[in-house]
């Protein structure tokens, strides 16, 4: 028996743990994706796979529910995979170690990959089952949604016969989410310039940070590991002979980053007030975030005195300090039609230095599409400014709310009978790949749900148990109504 072997609903859980064993990052989706072809073999339902490993699956209605619309179900094979710095987890070869953590289930050091693997095992869950009363499912799993919605940008619907669409990417139970921001991935690459230099070279760490999802927890005010370095570079360069080596932060354009690192090389007569200054950044910077990165730490270690390094040169050195301070990020607006909802913003979730460029990854998101063009527009601007070539990636629309749904009128009704009270109509600052399959399916009614799910896109994602129950209660429900 496996971790998760005793839990129920059992046929769900079975599907999560079997997919949490096999390696599905972005854009190495194969052996999943393989998988789900295998699992509609081994049962005659018919099945499609593209070459970029969307599948979809086909499960005729059961007696009684032939005349029914059929109901789409769709999620994404891909997770996202981050990983604490002691783990030794290779996410191309090994599968998760999963723990049940009182009504939650974890990761031992790594996201969970319940964003979204929880849907995937839902929807294998109805097509193997031989009692459950439904119309026809036509089950569509996606590649490539957590670096741009690449699946879903080419996937061919033409096998699919329904105009009702169930996604099941959201976070939050007793939810029913109707609308989300487009966004896209703008890259920033800026050629540098290095010198031979010698002094006392340091490695500056910018740790304890919580991060988050880009998206959805882009209002929480956290900090971003990546723009508290360039301030921290800002405020050295002022009161120091200090040069830079190399720095990384963060793994995902999507994903607050964390953790950024770096090596630096400063003047031997200025390494005193180089220890201070970095003392009283990180002090400074720690009193801002208490209340929202509460464990978050600047430090310098000493590598090395009279070390000779290749560090970048002057100009360099100011066209970085100059794009990571100047270029803006998190909230830039809010909805002025639906209190509480961002609607554009931006996140630097990847930093990278070596001897030949910095490489700036941002994720841009907004529900108005000439508001993510003007932004994008400004980045290029910056960039372009200073030399750095400029390029967007992976963009996706915003899926706007359908004023006339009768998917969610029914969704409401069941929501009601079950739970004694009202669901929570919802717009959202994340990304969901309603968007891109509305503008393949003509009038296509979608409506998104999830279970509760915590820490998405951290090593702190976890997924309630109970609340995996009460959903897949109302998804049984969902899918008897004719």
């Amino acid at each position: 028996m496996g971790v998760l072997g005793s839990l129920e609903p059992k046929e769900v859980f079975h599907y999560f743990e079997e997919l949490c064993g096999i390696p599905h990052p972005s854009y190495k989706e194969k052996r999943i994706s393989d998988y789900c072809v295998e699992f509609a073999k081994e049962r005659g339902l018919e099945h499609y796979q593209d070459e970029l490993g969307n599948v979809i699956i086909i499960k005729e209605a059961t007696p009684g529910y032939e005349a029914v619309e059929p109901l789409i179900l769709q999620g994404h094979l891909d997770m996202v995979c981050e990983k604490e710095p002691d783990c030794d987890i290779n996410f191309d070869t090994d599968g998760l170690r999963l723990k049940i953590e009182g009504d939650f289930i974890t990761a031992e050091g790594t996201t969970l990959g319940g964003d979204d693997g929880i849907a995937v095992a839902y929807v294998l869950a109805i097509l193997d089952s031989d009692t459950l009363k439904h119309p026809r499912i036509e089950a569509v799993f996606t590649v490539s949604e957590e670096v741009g919605m690449e699946g879903a940008k080419y996937i061919d619907l033409s096998p699919l016969k329904g105009h009702r669409l169930l996604n099941i990417d959201s976070e939050e139970e007793g939810y029913l989410l109707t609308s989300c921001a487009g966004g896209c991935r703008a890259e920033v690459d800026l050629p540098v310039v290095t010198e031979e230099k010698t002094g006392t070279l340091y490695e500056v760490c910018v740790t304890g940070l919580l991060g988050g999802h880009s998206g959805s927890e882009i209002d929480k005010g956290r900090a971003n590991s990546n723009l508290l370095f360039g301030r921290v570079l800002l405020a050295l360069g002022e009161k120091a002979d200090c040069s830079l080596a190399e720095a990384a932060g963060g793994q995902k354009d999507n994903a607050i980053p964390r953790e950024t690192k770096c090596r630096v090389l400063v003047a031997k007569q200025d390494a005193e007030t180089f220890e201070k200054l970095v003392e009283s950044c990180s002090d400074e910077i720690a009193a801002e975030y208490a209340v929202t990165d509460p464990s978050i730490r600047i430090t310098a270690v000493k590598l090395d005195e009279d070390q000779k390094v290749s560090v970048l040169a002057k100009e360099s050195m100011e066209k970085v300090v100059l794009l990571l301070n100047a270029i803006p990020n998190g909230i830039q607006t809010m909805s002025a039609d639906i209190p509480g909802l961002v609607e554009t913003s931006l996140n630097l979730g990847v930093l990278e230095l070596d001897g030949t460029a910095l490489k700036l990854r941002y994720s841009v998101r907004s529900s108005k599409g000439t508001a993510k063009g003007f932004l994008v527009a400004k980045i290029r601007f910056m960039a372009q400014t200073v030399g750095a070539e400029f390029r967007t990636e992976g963009e996706y629309p915003a899926w706007e709310f359908k004023k006339n749904s009768a998917l969610r009128e029914t969704m409401m009704r069941v929501f009601r009978e079950m739970y004694g009270k009202e669901p929570v109509i919802q717009a959202i600052h994340a990304g969901l790949e309603c968007g891109l399959l509305s503008d393949k399916i003509p009038d296509l009614d979608a409506v998104s749900i999830g279970p509760d799910m915590a820490g998405v896109h951290t090593t702190g994602e976890k997924l309630s148990i109970s609340s995996t129950q009460r959903v897949w209660d109302y998804l049984v429900e969902l899918l008897r109504q004719k």
